[in-house]
């Protein structure tokens, strides 16, 4: 794929297509880390060290809330 540098205000950007956003699931909130190896721009998603921790919480707390009848029945 061959992009182009455009003008956004008295800098240059370049636009990254949909598909390459959800496929590294980049959101306009997503930090980037930016930096070269001298040749190659190289752009970074800093994806949260716990957002495998915050998913799997959430699974719990929605299979919790929805069988909580027969968890506390189990307890018994």
């Amino acid at each position: 794929m061959v992009k182009r540098l455009q003008a956004v205000g008295n800098s240059s950007g370049i636009i990254i297509d949909k598909p390459i956003l959800e496929l590294l699931r980049i959101t306009p909130q997503t930090e980037l880390d930016v930096s070269t190896d001298g040749e190659r721009l190289i752009i970074t998603p800093i994806q949260p060290a716990n957002d495998r921790k915050l998913r799997l919480e959430q699974a719990q707390q929605r299979a919790l809330t929805s069988h909580e009848r027969t968890f506390r029945k189990l307890a018994k």
